[in-house]
């Protein structure tokens, strides 16, 4: 049976390849569902010849145009949202509810940059001169590499493409090898939309077989990555003797913390939610549970009568679930206890079942480093003061999240938890296209995405001053 293919979009125009990468549906990865281009080194040259000369028209594109392009953009991507959360579903293996979800956010993010139009992109400053007007402006950087993963294979694309565009700045956008044809409908919706021929690009092919043309060439002016920490301290080395912008969200290692106080069954609920959505494969995703030793049997009984109901989908890729087994192998052989789950789920897919390890302690592999799957380790602890250091004692600070009927437990845990997203009484995901998204240390850099602050990473600062006198 043939294999359908999808071009991808170069220059304003949507082109093939000399060969192809195949990708496949995770429930079923006997054979693949849809091929892309291998696009060669030649051919990346080629797409930062085209962003360039696209940078440049959609630079001189007023502010109010572009707002009006993108808007179409969003008006298009709800029509299609169906077809669109069918594909993430078939390429990454979310649940259909995930997947539609995901593709209506992507459509939020796109009307939600459109208003910056309509914003103000500078102000006035004071000058010491007489007959002396200064201010300043914002501008665009130039052309933008996005390097986008496979977890949230068309939110991520957005959440980067959306701000970028609208500051006036060219994309080419690099999406993972496993999940490539969301980056793809996205393209066509812009594409559609009206975006000027260059502006928007996306590289689809081998990352072994075109990391060097698509990092090294001279025309990149800002690099936007979401992905593991081992390739973004990579990439930061790599950009910084060239003066390369960087922005980087990594990995998390997120905590949610059960007071004694807490309201269990809904505390419970939440951490479900956080922990197991999208098969835990999010950047905030729960994945420690630090629960008041009054109320800890109590909790993990309520807990494993929410994760025993569960059926989540698959993970991405054959690679992902065998990486997940082996870390519940590895806390099993330091000590930990399986509670529920810790297997494969039977089939020709990439599931393996809710797990919830128990018996954990601090020095476990399982505690400090990132699984990224449906997996939770849970621990006992005696207070907020202990569970405070437990929180901040790791290398990442993404997010975090307090359960809790004391303001002043909550207002505590907010001041001293260090992490960029704090939570009380709710998930550790599910933050908003206005809330400014992003970790400390080693989860990210100081460059935060979405709301206001995206745009700061999109455009440099112009101070002017203007004497008339």
């Amino acid at each position: 049976m043939s294999v359908r293919t999808m071009e991808t979009l170069a220059g304003g125009r949507w082109i093939g390849a000399e060969s192809w990468v195949d990708v496949f549906d995770p429930s079923d990865v006997r054979a693949p569902f849809v091929r892309v281009p291998a696009l060669t080194a030649e051919q990346v040259t080629e797409i930062y010849t085209a962003a360039e000369a696209g940078f440049q028209v959609w630079r001189a594109t007023s502010a109010i145009e572009r707002s009006k392009i993108l808007t179409k953009a969003s008006v298009l991507l709800r029509v299609r949202a169906a077809e669109i959360a069918e594909a993430i579903t078939r390429e990454n293996g979310k649940t259909p509810a995930e997947a539609r979800g995901e593709a209506e956010k992507v459509a939020d993010f796109f009307e939600y940059y459109a208003a910056a139009g309509r914003e103000e992109y500078g102000g006035l400053i004071h000058d010491a001169r007489p007959d002396t007007r200064a201010g300043y402006q914002r501008e665009p950087l130039g052309v933008v590499l996005a390097v986008t993963p496979w977890n949230d294979p068309m939110i991520t694309p957005a959440r980067k493409l959306a701000p970028a565009l609208a500051a006036g700045n060219a994309v080419v956008l690099k999406p993972a090898t496993e999940t490539p044809t969301s980056a793809l409908h996205l393209a066509r919706a812009l594409h559609d939309a009206g975006v000027p021929a260059g502006v928007v690009n996306v590289v689809t092919g081998r990352t072994s077989e075109i990391s060097d043309a698509l990092l090294d060439d001279p025309r990149i002016a800002a690099v936007t990555f979401t992905g593991g920490n081992e390739v973004g301290e990579a990439l930061r080395a790599r950009l910084a003797a060239r003066g390369v912008r960087f922005q980087s969200e990594l990995g998390g290692k997120n905590a949610s913390v059960v007071l004694a106080d807490a309201r269990l069954d809904r505390a419970a609920t939440a951490v479900v939610a956080a922990s197991f959505g999208q098969a835990g494969q999010r950047c905030t995703a729960t994945s420690r549970v630090l629960v008041d030793r009054a109320v800890h049997d109590d909790f993990l009984a309520r807990l494993r009568a929410k994760v025993a109901e569960l059926t989540t989908g698959p993970l991405v890729s054959k690679t992902h679930q065998s990486s997940v087994l082996a870390h519940i192998a590895g806390a099993v052989e330091q000590g930990a206890r399986v509670e529920l789950g810790g297997t494969e789920v039977p089939g020709h897919g990439c599931g393996v079942e809710p797990t919830i390890l128990v018996d954990v302690t601090p020095d476990m592999d399982v505690w400090r480093d990132e699984v990224f799957g449906p997996v939770i380790a849970v621990r006992r602890i005696d207070g907020l003061d202990e569970a405070i250091e437990a929180v901040n004692d790791s290398r990442f600070g993404l997010a975090a999240a307090v359960f809790t009927e004391s303001l002043a437990a909550a207002h505590r845990f907010i001041a001293d938890a260090d992490c960029g997203q704090i939570a009380v009484n709710t998930t550790t995901s599910g933050w908003d296209v206005h809330q400014p998204f992003g970790g400390f240390r080693d989860s990210g850099s100081p460059f935060k995405e979405q709301g206001a602050e995206a745009v700061r990473f999109y455009t440099k600062v112009k101070t002017f001053a203007v004497h008339f006198g």
